[in-house]
């Protein structure tokens, strides 16, 4: 069963290979329509709905040897450009580290090849609360919403993965299976690697996802790695600094 994609095709077809973008938990790949606008300039730039997420299948399992796998039957033979946003990162590093022929450059988004122990399941939980009855309107379900969640942009990015259309709405998250696997997700694999292509690893200045205590493992499994930092990005680096964001992926792809 395929993910289910998104294509912004390249307005100057230059022979450049395509640019697979790969989200991160609780998003879908719409999350990344306007900077897929920007880079497909001279190539063409896939979104994906990962699995158990949008529009793609839902499945009992969320690990990232499946989420590689789900990648590679999409890609094909290759080889792609890959970028990753947080689990869609560790999802693209894994699918790096394992077959490398898929891909040529690799950029992987406030990051890294390691365990974290933040726990992701307050949302669940805020999500599971929400009341969908006789809901019409996302203005309603923000409103609904902020009863448990405080901060709006975290509201506007989780309320894109609610169906109002739906009878009655739902959300296109598999939130049991997500719940489940949460000790995966935040966690790393086994893949030893090394990927040897150029990576580019971007770290928002108020995040703490990618600090010096990170750069040995990112060393060790990806020794061609530059790291990059938006000072004024946390952890959505992507919707809080977009065109610094996307200058920096254009000019490494174009490098």
């Amino acid at each position: 069963m395929m993910l289910n994609t998104v294509t912004h095709p390249a307005r100057t077809p230059s022979g450049n290979v395509p640019l697979v973008i790969v989200h991160g938990l609780y998003g879908l790949g719409r999350n990344f329509n306007s900077i897929a606008r920007t880079l497909s300039e001279t190539r063409d730039v896939i979104l994906v709905d990962q699995r158990n997420h949008g529009d793609s299948p839902w499945f009992d399992t969320h690990d990232y040897p499946a989420m590689a796998a789900d990648l590679a039957e999409m890609i094909g033979n290759g080889p792609v450009d890959l970028l990753g946003h947080s689990m869609g990162g560790k999802a693209v590093m894994h699918l790096a580290l394992t077959q490398p022929a898929l891909v040529r450059r690799l950029v992987v988004a406030d990051i890294a090849p390691v365990a974290y122990d933040h726990d992701q399941t307050q949302y669940i939980h805020a999500m599971r609360g929400l009341n969908l009855e006789d809901l019409t309107t996302r203005g309603e379900a923000d409103r609904r919403l902020a009863e448990t969640l405080g901060s709006p942009g975290l509201r506007a990015f989780f309320l894109q993965s609610l169906d109002l259309k739906a009878e009655p709405p739902r959300w296109k998250l598999n939130l049991d299976v997500l719940e489940q696997d949460i000790p995966k997700i935040i966690g790393w694999t086994d893949a030893e690697g090394p990927f040897a292509k150029p990576t580019l690893f971007i770290a928002g200045g108020k995040s703490d996802y990618i600090t010096e205590q990170e750069h040995p493992a990112i060393s060790k499994l990806f020794p061609a790695a530059d790291i990059v930092t938006l000072p004024e990005a946390s952890h959505w680096l992507h919707a809080e600094a977009p065109r610094e964001f996307e200058a920096a992926v254009m000019a490494f792809l174009d490098a």
